[in-house]
């Protein structure tokens, strides 16, 4: 199936995707905060950069796109390929989820907890703050 857009407007509106502040990061800070927890946002010196990091704790939590990080769960739909120029797609999404194991390795082996929350987990927000809980508590 070939791309509905042409490569100007194909490349327009990828410029737009955000990659921090993003609506799905934004619901999590909410709900953590609202927890009652306090945190630092994307800490340079740490690798990854992790959306949130919470020193006290020793703990850092990543929000991840399913489709950007490729979640492994089959049964998540968001997760799905695009139909359109998968030879381009395929690769980079590999990368970057070979790079998100990576991260998660380098930063436990620095003795940081992590916690990794799906975009299709905001779903059941009460399941979300249940997880959130136990992490942090």
């Amino acid at each position: 199936m070939a791309d509905t857009l042409t490569a100007a407007q194909r490349s327009e509106r990828m410029s737009r995707i955000k990659g921090k502040g993003t609506k799905t990061e934004l619901t999590v800070r909410r709900l953590v905060h609202r927890l009652g927890y306090r945190y630092r946002l994307h800490k340079k010196d740490l690798p990854g950069q992790p959306d949130m990091v919470f020193a006290r704790h020793h703990a850092v939590i990543f929000v991840h796109g399913c489709f950007w990080h490729r979640h492994p769960d089959p049964k998540c739909s968001l997760a799905r390929l695009p139909k359109s120029r998968l030879a381009f797609w395929q690769p980079k999404l590999d990368s970057n989820r070979e790079r998100d194991i990576r991260v998660e390795k380098e930063l436990k082996s620095r003795g940081w907890r992590v916690l990794v929350i799906w975009e299709c987990q905001l779903r059941d927000s009460s399941r979300l703050e249940t997880i959130i809980h136990e992490f942090l508590g």
